[in-house]
């Protein structure tokens, strides 16, 4: 198979090799919404429980594992298209350029997910949260019907609504009832919105492979409905994630204080304005305008929410 790098460019040693399945540059996708469902909820009580938001963290890092490892052991057949029709023009592929072999990847992938398991069942104990367990196993269920058989949403479509409730819905709650038990209101607007965004971030992630996924079966928002189209939806779900915000801190402003998501709402705004300078040369096969494209609308998701969390822990802190 043709590739774009040569062998010696590739992760030579073992540690790098496992380094780069892992997708460090991915990692923010699931620890900013454990860090956000973790702050909000302490900010409700006003103190940070360590304890819970380290077994949270260790779930969301075995999970995070689970989920990279074994979405590339799923992808592995599309990945080796994407690789033959774009051998100059895309990064080299776990399995498919051999940095590491299927059974690896996917066994690897299968002990971080028990590793997570049994995190979320010793944090029930740890913790007296009745449901950690269940919860974390429902969590995790998510992704099973994401990518991997029978269900394989991702390749049937609605995968991105799947994300969308994972990471946007169901991690940020999941780490907010580790950190404060079953009474988490104050989480509940913020959380809305997040989840819009990750709609939006759910879509954008199909453009760069929009002609592989469609060669390969896949039936993504994108190879659906096309680059055009999902580019707008996902400026329309970053609008309309602000818009909930800005709509919660009226409904309920002792639960989303304005003087914390103005600022949110500002990042947003100014990542907005960059994304849509980007978004007509964001095209099919444009790949390093997509890449800048995603840049921006992951800033818009990412800074904003950080930032709004540790606002509203450091202000419950200090009250």
């Amino acid at each position: 198979m043709s590739t774009s790098v040569t062998r010696g460019e590739l992760p030579s040693s073992s540690a790098d090799r496992w380094l780069y399945a892992l997708k460090p540059a991915s990692w923010p996708k699931l620890i900013v919404p454990a860090l956000f469902g973790q702050l909000i909820a302490a900010s409700s009580v006003g103190q940070l429980n360590v304890r819970a938001f380290g077994w949270g963290l260790g779930f969301t890092v075995f999970g995070l594992a689970f989920i990279v490892l074994l979405n590339d052991w799923a992808d592995r057949e599309v990945d080796a298209i994407k690789r033959n029709m774009f051998p100059d023009q895309c990064s080299p592929k776990t399995i498919p350029d051999g940095i590491l072999g299927a059974h690896a990847v996917g066994a690897a992938g299968l002990a971080c997910g028990l590793i997570a398991a049994i995190v979320a069942f010793s944090a029930e104990s740890a913790l007296g949260r009745r449901f950690a367990f269940a919860a974390g196993a429902a969590c995790m269920l998510l992704f099973v019907a994401y990518t991997l058989p029978p269900i394989r949403l991702n390749y049937r479509g609605g995968g991105e609504l799947l994300e969308a409730l994972g990471v946007g819905f169901a991690l940020p709650l999941y780490n907010a009832y580790l950190q404060v038990g079953e009474n988490v209101p104050r989480v509940w607007p913020w959380v809305a919105g997040y989840a819009v965004l990750s709609l939006g971030s759910g879509v954008a992630s199909g453009l760069s492979d929009e002609q592989s996924d469609r060669a390969g079966g896949k039936r993504t928002f994108v190879s659906t409905f096309g680059n055009a189209l999902a580019r707008r939806l996902t400026e329309s779900c970053v609008v309309a994630g602000a818009l909930i915000w800005a709509a919660a801190a009226l409904w309920r402003p002792d639960w989303v204080p304005v003087w914390a998501v103005a600022p949110a709402i500002a990042i947003v705004a100014w990542n907005f304005v960059a994304m849509r300078r980007m978004s007509d040369d964001a095209v099919t096969n444009a790949f390093g305008a997509q890449s800048r494209y995603k840049h921006f609308l992951h800033r818009a998701i990412w800074h904003s929410t950080t930032v709004a969390a540790v606002l509203l822990w450091l202000q419950s802190t200090l009250a």
